[in-house]
């Protein structure tokens, strides 16, 4: 079923960031994010199918960077322990370590970036 309003995706998802050569190094040296672009123009990094922007708080963007969810993202995973083993030896700041959720059926944790925005991941439980 289509959605009455046409929405098909999640298509963009925009960070406020304080030092944006800080943020793209981090989005694309630590985390190995490929570059995305719409037509010829480099936009940001890309995840399946969503855009992740960065925008400097000095451009005149609305919002600062924030540990405080704003907004919450959350990346899916193979496996959230081993993807929290590797931020680790990245050197990346584990701000909320994997928790299984059971009722949820889900290992869920989460990371601060180089501006302290809190990233969340998470992997299915083994059945």
């Amino acid at each position: 079923m289509t959605n009455p309003l046409g929405f098909q995706r999640l298509k963009v998802v925009a960070l406020a960031v304080d030092d944006l050569a800080r943020a793209e190094h981090f989005y694309r040296d630590t985390l190995e994010l490929p570059p995305a672009f719409e037509g010829e123009r480099r936009v940001g990094f890309s995840l399946g199918n969503v855009i992740l922007m960065l925008k400097p708080v000095s451009s005149g963007w609305y919002a600062q960077p924030s540990a405080q969810l704003n907004p919450r993202l959350t990346f899916a995973t193979e496996q959230a322990l081993r993807t929290e083993k590797e931020l680790i030896r990245r050197g990346v700041r584990i701000s909320d370590p994997v928790q299984a959720y059971p009722q949820e059926g889900f290992y869920v944790g989460a990371f601060l970036d180089s501006e302290g925005n809190k990233i969340w991941f998470c992997s299915p439980l083994p059945t």
